[in-house]
């Protein structure tokens, strides 16, 4: 190499990075396992950001699941009028908000918003050195930084999607009530006879999932910011982009295990 080129250069290109990319991920999920246990004894920032990624994430979701609802009465009224009789209205709307729409729908409203916080807050403090500055404290950016974000993530996702799938079912029965002519009787009739509890926990497990990838790539496109404020900004881009990709590839894959194997009976 009296060139002075690297060995295998020929190699790298966009697949090799996205390879080493997948790898640094991994390294960062095994590190924050690795202090998943002392870093819950800072409880005080685990409750710190469950009110800032739940709780203040609350509002918008309701917004959104309001008329998600109203939106699937109307298209479910209109698609399946001439197929299926409307006293099935409210079995169609509840069966796939628990089951889809609301997990889903909930996972890219807060990824939207809370990755890109994340992902701006970290992005700052490395470029700015304050996570250097941690571990020149002997303080572990991962325990301290990482690990409570991840838990709230998990923990406040399923949360917040139990309230949105209690206002989308409650979006779609106002619309199917005063617009598309279905009595309040048969609505709530209909959502009683096909509301399962095994569609309620796929849709829990599926948002428990998504909260897990929301808040791990925040965390990651965080940490891997260069370039002072142009690098905060790409960060929070990426990191917007790779949450919202990832949950709707997770939903695919969760969807097969859960329905075809766990609660296939």
């Amino acid at each position: 190499m009296s060139n002075g080129t690297r060995p295998f250069a020929f190699l790298r290109g966009p697949g090799l990075e996205g390879v080493a990319e997948v790898g640094r991920i991994a390294l960062l999920v095994g590190a924050t396992f690795r202090q998943m246990g002392r870093g819950l004894r800072s409880l005080r920032l685990v409750v710190d950001q469950m009110h800032t990624i739940g709780v203040q994430s609350l509002m918008l979701v309701l917004i959104v699941s309001l008329f998600t609802g109203a939106v699937a009465a109307v298209q479910a009224a209109y698609q399946f009028s001439t197929v299926v009789p409307l006293k099935y209205l409210g079995a169609v709307i509840i069966r796939s908000v628990i089951i889809e729409l609301g997990p889903v729908l909930t996972a890219l409203v807060v990824g939207g918003r809370v990755g890109a916080s994340i992902a701006a807050e970290l992005g700052t403090m490395k470029v700015t050195e304050q996570i250097d500055a941690l571990s020149a404290m002997a303080i572990n950016p991962v325990r301290y930084l990482v690990v409570p974000r991840l838990i709230a993530s998990i923990i406040m996702l399923p949360v917040v999607t139990i309230f949105a799938n209690a206002i989308a079912i409650f979006g779609g029965f106002v619309v199917a009530v005063t617009a598309v002519g279905v009595s309040q009787h048969v609505y709530v009739t209909g959502v009683k006879q096909f509301f399962f509890m095994k569609d309620l926990y796929s849709g829990l497990l599926k948002a428990m999932f998504f909260g897990g990838i929301i808040g791990t790539m925040g965390c990651y496109y965080g940490f891997a910011t260069e370039g002072g404020a142009e690098g905060v900004g790409q960060a929070t881009t990426r990191a917007v982009v790779a949450s919202c990709v990832l949950v709707l590839i997770s939903d695919y894959v969760l969807a097969n295990v859960l329905f075809r194997f766990i609660f296939a009976t």
